[in-house]
């Protein structure tokens, strides 16, 4: 039947009215409420309201308030779905809702203007519903906090314009569509329910739900709206515009307007409507625009990246997990793809804990041929499932070093290697771990293993161990570095310097298995015969022990060490092709080519060599000869009160301790170790300068402070006091920066000799004369720990403002200091004026990108602009560092872990895996106890060794680098591995800076003023005799370096070769003690000589040392290593 104007308003006023009453009684309400706080408030008032009510009246109030309270927690406990009975009372309020959008549905089949009779079936229905939402109303009015806010929400809006027209309704016998499509907002509780009923558990899924039901919702309510003011037309004029529309064609309508394309077959005629409309599309453009393709990215995000790896057989892979921005991707594809894409047969899968950006998505794209990202954790075995880890070549874990909270890092990343080895114990796992104490933790782990490949890429001790060994010997840290840093970029050279330079970056360093026609060879003639007739440079080799099995690298190792079958070699190379030919060479017939591409794979099928299947280091009992009754033992020089450094004396007594025995090493033997000094010991103060004026040290600038995370300093000094030097060669240390700071660090110091503190900053000149910068060997500039920066350019604000103000200073030197004489200090002079000396800076950046502060800190102008780190001047002359050089070694690591051994043996001055656990207790000061044991320091060092005013000088001819390298390898057994070489040799030059020239080639001419990097024998003096000259020499400093060392047992049955293989190949450079060693096995004679020590200048004071002998006297393994530790 047809419904009147007046029935149908009656229907929509009841909404009005009860709306708008509803909340003009709830302002009412408060406004009556708030007088009445007032009034109490009012002095006198409260006593009047207390004197009114009687006792038994104020008790039955407070129980009332009492039950009233517990009735609302329960109600709001049921509410909250917290409870079983309060999910069932939700779910079945939604359900309800649903339905009585149905029946809306249903009855929009009617004309709008028809009002329908209790006949239908659906009314009753209806009307059962609207009960159910009015006592749920009620529920949810009795619990709100605040009554208004309450009212104007949505649910309630809906339920105040839905309820009271069903109960108008129920009174006029008749029913009238209205204001029910309102119920349509109901649906925005889609995603709560769907929680509820647990049906969605991913993130993904919750937004996607989120999104579904904003558009359905506002769709729906959008047509029933329509559909009403179109049908009814508009009220002023009596409805003579209204058409008759179907709910279907304003659904159509409302889509057509929010996708913006408007046909025009179905539009709005009304005034209402197409007000309507105009605000919609506005709103439309937003929810279509924002909505609808985050939807479809979220529809294709969990087909894309939430699928499983599909494994092929025969096709290798490798999963990396961890910290995946765009950046570290970037670093690490341009790493691990550094070969030849033809090369490359592996993939490499990306597990991702957040979906990629469109940068990263970017990056992934133009490496679509090796890279697959999957969305996941390796922290959820279901994601590690999907990756297929257990069929992976290994799963490298990539840490984030610029993050703020560097333990916390670690120990996510440890977790991860914990969840992987837990699903899977053959996993191999290569990790980056940003702090050194992490380390302990994972050998910990049952699964772990060494041998299986698994590895620890340490930022801290790597990127500290480069720094230290820049410090002991000048542009140390740049040939390193080079060494193991990819270059792939193509520049053009300006100047030749930068040429040679270049040319020294191509060499990496490359493993190859060594040809059987090497075996019995010692590795002197094996490294020349390399060297001449292939091309190539052998440094070091990996030995393994006949008795025990375990294997070490050895760098340099003597001639007593003779080669065996399938020995592995480390090169210095250009590429694996050129290294192969190690592996190819024939004795019979390779003999007589000396052109290298001449040697290939030979057609012998039979060789028969001479063979040692005994120990690989061989002693001859010649060479082992007792001492002279004119020579002095070097473990009883060691033990006299020698100055064992530049300090002055009455200053060691109040800062130190003097020890009896002055070389005291940790129990490993590899570090030089002293009894735990308390901290107030060795804090400097500004006005005792004149006790403490010290020469020829290493100064570090620290920043930091209480609440600063520590960067281990105990990785900085451990390389400073390896045992491979003497205790007289040991450079004092002084740390500046805060003292609250280094308090915190001291506890993993206070076994080290010579280590100082002076509270300060680098930032004040003030405190850098306090400690004498100006007679310091070397100032390095370390990085603070991580701070949260918006702009990564700030990052190293601090160490730039330390350079720059370190590098102001210039020094006015009247007479020649002993460091201008070793060349550890830069100097230039101007014609007719004093000579002045620049402070010598390593510094170290976070930021690579931040070179070029630096580079205009340098002075010159051939820099290569807009190039990255490794490609500028300051980095050629050793000046800088970054630890982004370190990201190189996580595919190096993967491809062949024997590198990154090598480098770990080169730069932490001789840690292995073996004495990792042993290193945490021991240096700490948790094992109080010492030993001299002198085999763990027989090791080679490297140094840096002048042509002219060292034995190198009697090297005839050495016009070419080939010469030298022959000449000092068959004469003193110095293995010569690249160059120092000024940039410019004019005097008149501002500055005389050097640069690195890593392995030069054979016919390399050289110049008189270059310094040659070595790897010196522990006990060859490079010296020579003459001591009445001061200034002979050009640079004392040498950097110790060692290999993983096989375990020596004195028991009788032992073959003395044994006890001599854990000689590393250490080079100790004797700056005042100059001697010579002699081998009789290998056709090398090095004589080995004391001249006497008559004088030496010390700290301005002349301190004269005798000797208890002198005269000439021959060393032997027997001597350097006492037979028991020396007494605590």
């Amino acid at each position: 039947m047809a419904c009147s104007t007046e029935i149908q308003a009656a229907f929509i006023f009841s909404s009005f009215v009860t709306f708008f009453l509803g909340l003009l009684f709830l302002f009412i309400f408060r406004l009556i409420w708030r007088t009445i706080k007032k009034w109490q408030n009012i002095k006198g008032t409260g006593i009047l309201l207390e004197l009114l009510l009687t006792k038994s009246i104020g008790n039955k109030h407070l129980k009332s308030l009492h039950f009233q309270g517990i009735f609302r927690n329960r109600v709001e406990m049921l509410l909250s779905a917290q409870t079983l009975v309060g999910q069932v009372l939700v779910i079945l309020v939604f359900v309800l809702s649903i339905g009585s959008l149905i029946i809306y549905f249903i009855n929009s089949s009617d004309p709008v203007g028809s009002c329908s009779s209790y006949e239908d079936k659906t009314i009753p229905i209806d009307l059962s519903f609207n009960v159910f939402f009015s006592f749920y109303f009620g529920l949810r009015f009795v619990a709100a906090d605040d009554k208004i806010k309450f009212w104007l929400e949505m649910n309630s809006i809906v339920d105040i314009f839905t309820i009271p027209p069903t109960f108008i309704s129920y009174y006029l016998k008749s029913n009238w569509l209205g204001l029910r499509f309102l119920r349509a907002l109901r649906l925005l509780e889609l995603p709560q329910i769907l929680q509820i009923l647990r049906a969605i558990r991913t993130s993904n899924s919750v937004k996607l739900s989120k999104l579904l039901s904003i558009i359905l919702s506002t769709w729906f309510t959008a047509a029933g709206f329509i559909h009403l003011v179109e049908n009814s037309g508009d009220p002023w004029l009596k409805g003579r515009n209204s058409q008759n529309i179907s709910y279907f064609e304003s659904i159509y309508l409302v889509m057509a307007t929010t996708s913006t394309v408007g046909f025009g077959d179905v539009v709005a005629k009304t005034s209402l409507g197409r007000t309507f409309i105009m605000f919609f599309t506005l709103g439309s453009l937003i929810l279509f625009a924002n909505y609808i393709p985050e939807m479809v990215e979220l529809f294709a995000n969990k087909r894309k990246y939430t699928s499983s790896y599909e494994v092929v057989k025969g096709k290798k892979f490798i999963v990396v997990c961890g910290n995946i921005t765009v950046d570290s991707v970037t670093a690490f594809l341009r790493n691990f793809l550094r070969y030849k894409p033809g090369e490359i047969n592996i993939e490499i899968v990306f597990l991702g804990e957040v979906p990629p950006s469109l940068e990263l998505e970017t990056v992934f794209k133009c490496n679509m041929a090796y890279t697959t990202f999957i969305s996941g954790s390796a922290l959820k075995w279901d994601d590690l499932r999907r990756v297929a880890v257990e069929s992976a070549e290994a799963c490298l874990i990539i840490a984030n070093p610029l993050c703020s909270d560097l333990h916390a890092e670690d120990t996510s990343n440890i977790m991860r290697v914990l969840s992987i080895k837990n699903y899977y114990p053959s996993t191999r796992v290569i990790i980056q771990i940003l702090q050194s104490h992490n380390k302990v933790f994972l050998p910990k782990i049952p699964s772990w293993s060494w041998t299986a490949g698994d590895n620890i890429i340490c930022f801290a001790e790597l990127k500290l161990g480069f720094i230290a060994q820049g410090c002991l010997v000048p542009g140390l840290c740049t040939f390193l570095t080079s060494l193991f840093v990819e270059q792939n970029k193509k520049v053009f050279p300006k100047q030749p310097w930068q040429k040679y330079f270049l040319n020294g970056l191509k060499n990496k360093i490359l493993t190859q298995r060594l040809s059987d026609d090497f075996t019995g060879m010692s590795f002197p003639e094996v490294s020349r015969l390399c060297f001449v007739k292939m091309g190539l440079m052998l440094i070091a080799i990996e030995h393994k022990s006949t008795f025990h099995g375990q294997s070490g690298l050895l760098l340099n190792p003597s001639a007593q060490v003779r080669l065996r079958k399938n020995t592995l070699g480390f090169f210095i190379a250009e590429t694996t092709k050129e290294v192969v030919r190690a592996s190819l060479y024939c004795a019979s017939c390779h003999s007589d080519i000396f052109i290298p591409e001449l040697i290939g794979k030979c057609s012998c099928k039979t060789k028969i060599h001479e063979h040692f299947p005994g120990a690989t280091v061989m002693v001859k009992k010649s060479s082992m000869k007792v001492f002279s009754d004119s020579t002095v033992p070097d473990r009883m020089l060691w033990g006299q009160p020698q100055p064992i450094s530049n300090l002055s004396f009455s200053t060691r007594v109040f800062l130190y301790e003097t020890e009896q025995d002055s070389d005291q090493l940790d129990s490993s033997g590899m570090f030089h170790w002293c009894r735990a000094t308390p901290l107030d010991n060795v804090i400097l103060k500004r006005m005792d300068k004149s006790k403490h004026e010290f020469r020829n040290h290493v100064i570090a600038c620290i920043f930091g402070d209480a609440q600063s995370t520590l960067i281990g300093l105990r990785n900085f000094v451990m390389p400073l006091r390896a045992s491979s030097y003497m205790r007289q060669e040991l450079k004092d240390i002084v740390f500046i920066g805060s003292l609250e700071y280094l308090k915190r660090e001291w506890l993993f110091l206070r076994n080290f000799p010579q280590i100082y503190i002076l509270s300060g900053s680098a930032l004040f000149p003030e405190d850098l004369h306090a400690a004498n910068i100006e007679e310091c060997s070397m100032c390095a500039v370390l990085s603070s720990s991580s701070k949260a920066s918006s702009n990564p350019a700030l990052v190293d604000t601090e160490t730039i403002m330390a350079t720059l103000n370190i590098g102001s200073l210039r020094i006015s030197c009247s007479s020649q200091t002993p460091e201008e004489s070793q060349g550890t200090s830069e100097t230039f002079r101007f014609p007719g004026k004093s000579k002045y000396r620049r402070i010598p800076i390593l510094t170290e950046l976070k930021n690579p990108s931040n070179i070029h502060y630096i580079e205009q800190l340098s002075g010159l102008d051939e820099s290569f602009a807009g190039t990255s780190l490794h490609l500028s001047t300051s980095f050629s002359t050793g000046t800088v560092f970054s630890g982004s050089f370190l990201d190189s070694l996580l595919a190096t690591a993967f491809y062949n872990y024997h590198v990154l051994e090598l480098l770990q043996m080169l730069v932490t001055g001789g840690i292995s895996s073996q004495l990792e656990q042993h290193l945490d207790k021991s240096i700490c000061g948790m094992v109080q106890s010492y030993s001299s044991v002198l085999s763990g320091r027989m090791r080679c060092k490297l140094g840096l060794l002048s042509l002219d005013q060292t034995i190198l000088s009697d090297i005839k001819p050495r016009k070419t680098f080939g010469q030298v390298f022959c000449g000092s390898l068959d004469n003193f057994g110095i293995l010569c591995l690249g160059l120092y070489r000024m940039i410019d040799e004019e005097e008149n030059k501002p500055e005389q800076k050097r640069f690195v020239i890593t392995r030069p080639a054979n016919d390399f001419k050289l110049l008189p003023s270059d310094l040659v990097f070595c790897a010196i024998p522990f006990s060859t003096s490079c010296y020579k005799m003459d001591t009445s000259s001061k200034g002979l020499y050009e640079m004392t400093n040498t950097v110790p370096t060692s290999e993983k060392v096989t375990k020596i047992h004195n028991s009788p049955t032992t073959d003395p070769v044994e006890q001599t293989t854990t000689q590393p190949l250490t080079t100790t450079i004797h700056c005042l003690q100059p001697a010579t060693i002699s081998v009789s096995d290998s056709k090398q004679a090095v004589l080995t000589q004391r001249s006497k020590i008559s004088s030496q200048t010390h700290l301005g004071k002349t301190e004269t040392v005798k000797e208890n002998g002198r005269g000439k006297k021959k060393e032997s393994p027997e001597e350097n290593a006492p037979a028991s530790s020396k007494p605590n």
